[in-house]
């Protein structure tokens, strides 16, 4: 197995690499000359699109309100079992989920790191 500094190192190489393709393919795309007139007709669509969504909120009142928050409960409800499930495994208890039709659910475990300033 690598250590983990050199995977982190090679994760920064190709982030440089990434970043520079990245510039190369933005100034492709400057070069052509369609690709302004594509640009613009995307932004007027997004423009009637978003229109069009807030008409239909506003058509909807209250059961687009209860849609928002039954969103954010939905969210509040997520944080809450992953602080739960963290708890849990940091006590070295399984976590066993089911839902109402007896299908099982594993936690997922995600690490990633910051730059510390």
């Amino acid at each position: 197995m690598q250590d983990l500094q050199e995977i982190f190192d090679k994760m920064q190489e190709l982030k440089k690499e990434q970043k520079e393709l990245g510039r190369a393919y933005k100034n492709e795309l400057a070069a052509d000359p369609n690709y302004e007139n594509v640009v613009e007709e995307v932004k007027q669509v997004k423009i009637k699109k978003e229109q069009i969504e807030t008409e239909t909120k506003n058509s909807l009142g209250r059961d687009w309100d209860r849609f928002e928050e039954v969103k954010r409960e939905i969210a509040a409800l997520q944080e809450m079992a992953s602080d739960v499930a963290f708890n849990t495994l940091v006590e070295g208890k399984s976590i066993e989920l089911k839902d109402k039709y007896n299908n099982e659910y594993a936690p997922v475990y995600k690490v990633s790191f910051k730059k510390i300033q």
